[in-house]
């Protein structure tokens, strides 16, 4: 597929996009056709999926004559005022969630989302999870702001998700980061990445980093697990158990596993068949007595973490160091990566500095003898 044919797309899926395409279907959605296209040669399992794109939230907007609407209702925001920012971002969201998607949009979703259910099962559960992108600042972060919806099952579902993942560009918290930032909000566009879930609410998951988080020690990979959804781990509402891994001798056959450190894994996030899509349940003491991972699998996980490193490293012309979440099915036994980006904390300081410092004058100090 060409350029333009992808930038008029409504629906692309992930083996069509790659790092380049972060202005067409956000940074979450280009990663991981980054993953799929790159890294499954080598070993690194990735859930398939697709992306609506930035044109198919701009063809929504415009062809409903929305931008009028919320430009007139923005004329008058002031972040400021709270009151006046609740109102705005709540008159917004009313306004996309009301207004029906084209009929074009809605058929390429469910047609994309039935195709789905071919590679997989009839009503297929999936994750339906927002990117936020801007055409001319594709590095611009908008991470956390939107939303992700669990255990998506059916096509009414799935449109129902991507409704609320458009309106959620408009939560006040969003709006206020644009207005500080200096983002014009018609600039920014909504991608939705609708992939397969990992049924990790039978099994773990967790978060990964490619380089040590506290110390910036580049030769150690963090790999944190707890029971269920990653959701609670992403999110900080669980302790998990952590695991350091030894990079350089990893992908020798090595088993550099450095420590193990329990974490107290109270709660996990399962599937639920009521109103909600998922629950937090209590975990046993039993379970949470025992690590999350297995040797096996906290070795799999740090040679997929430097191997992601590489490419991205490679791609980026540039040491980058990741940050990474993935999910262990407890039907099928496989380890999956479910997103990767840039670490942001370590990756931006500037470490190895060495300052020189030139004595100007000299001077006695107060106190001190002359012997000149």
């Amino acid at each position: 597929m060409n350029q333009i044919a992808k930038e008029q797309a409504l629906i692309l899926w992930f083996n069509q996009i790659g790092i380049n395409d972060i202005p067409i279907v956000g940074g979450k959605n280009a990663s991981l056709g980054e993953m799929i296209g790159q890294l499954t040669s080598k070993g690194v399992n990735v859930p398939n999926g697709f992306a609506t794109t930035a044109y198919a939230y701009r063809y929504f907007i415009e062809s409903a004559g929305l931008e009028e609407k919320l430009r007139k209702l923005f004329s008058d925001l002031d972040v400021d005022n709270l009151q006046n920012l609740r109102s705005r971002g709540k008159k917004a969201r009313k306004l996309l969630l009301h207004t029906p998607f084209p009929d074009e949009f809605k058929s390429a979703i469910a047609t994309a989302y039935n195709r789905l259910c071919e590679q997989y099962n009839v009503d297929t559960d999936v994750a339906v999870r927002s990117s936020a992108t801007a055409e001319d600042l594709p590095d611009a972060s908008f991470a956390g702001q939107q939303e992700t919806y669990l255990n998506v099952t059916t096509v009414e579902e799935v449109l129902a998700a991507t409704h609320r993942c458009f309106a959620s560009l408009f939560t006040d918290r969003a709006i206020s980061y644009r207005h500080t930032k200096g983002f014009d909000h018609f600039e920014v566009a909504l991608a939705v990445g609708v992939q397969k879930m990992v049924r990790s609410d039978l099994a773990t998951s967790g978060v990964m980093f490619s380089i040590e988080t506290e110390s910036g020690f580049k030769d150690a990979a963090l790999i944190t697990a707890a029971y269920g959804l990653g959701e609670n781990v992403v999110q900080g509402s669980v302790n998990p158990d952590e695991y350091h891994v030894f990079k350089p001798t990893v992908m020798s056959g090595f088993s550099p596993i450095i420590d193990k450190r329990l974490g107290s894994k109270e709660i996990k996030m399962v599937y639920d068949d009521g109103t909600k899509n998922v629950k937090n349940v209590p975990v046993s003491s039993t379970e949470r007595a025992k690590f999350a991972l297995n040797d096996e699998d906290i070795l799999q996980l740090g040679r997929w973490a430097c191997v992601i490193e590489e490419h991205y490293s490679r791609v980026h012309d540039k040491y980058t160091p990741m940050d990474m979440e993935w999910a262990k099915d407890g039907i099928t036994k496989e380890l999956f990566i479910v997103q990767a980006r840039p670490e942001t904390v370590q990756s931006q300081k500037v470490g190895n500095v060495l300052r020189s410092y030139k004595l100007i004058e000299t001077k006695a100090v107060s106190g001190q003898r002359d012997n000149s």
